[in-house]
């Protein structure tokens, strides 16, 4: 059974301990969906001050609701629309500081204030993305932004 510890140190020490403890987690497991679940839990529970944590999948025409932890969530999102469309048109990460400020946000949940969104692609292809909600106004700085990145890279990697 795996069992998350506490993490310490400083962020980038912290993501690393978090990035090691994702690939020990999905090792071995091909399966995106039952990646997916685990690593949202592991980084919802592990992370202060997050309330959604989890992904969607591209399905070749929008964004598809996939595993996650936190409030009932949008189920499909156009690659137009919100931070995860321009995450997933882009294909470069999304850090909103204010996502009230953010020009087409769907609030999905109304208690989230800041966002990160990264894109999953592999191969070229996009794949989908990696969101993370706060209820905090500019939660998140560059290095959650790096470290759920690397985060977003070991769950890519653990599909080939």
């Amino acid at each position: 059974m795996f069992t998350a510890t506490t993490l310490s140190g400083s962020k980038p020490e912290q993501y690393a301990e978090l990035a090691s403890q994702a690939r020990s987690l999905l090792a071995g497991e091909r399966d995106r969906i039952a990646n997916a679940a685990n690593l949202s839990a592991l980084v919802y529970h592990a992370l202060p001050a997050l309330n959604w944590v989890g992904f969607y999948f591209y399905d070749g025409n929008e964004l598809v609701v996939g595993p996650f932890q936190g409030q009932p969530a949008c189920v499909r999102i156009p690659l137009d629309k919100g931070v995860c469309g321009a995450a997933a048109s882009t294909r470069q990460t999304q850090r909103v500081a204010d996502v009230d400020a953010f020009p087409g946000h769907i609030a999905c949940d109304s208690a989230s204030r800041s966002e990160v969104v990264v894109p999953l692609v592999a191969g070229g292809e996009l794949i989908g993305v990696f969101d993370i909600d706060s209820p905090q106004l500019n939660r998140f700085d560059a290095d959650d932004q790096h470290g759920l990145e690397t985060l977003a890279a070991v769950f890519v990697d653990s599909l080939a």
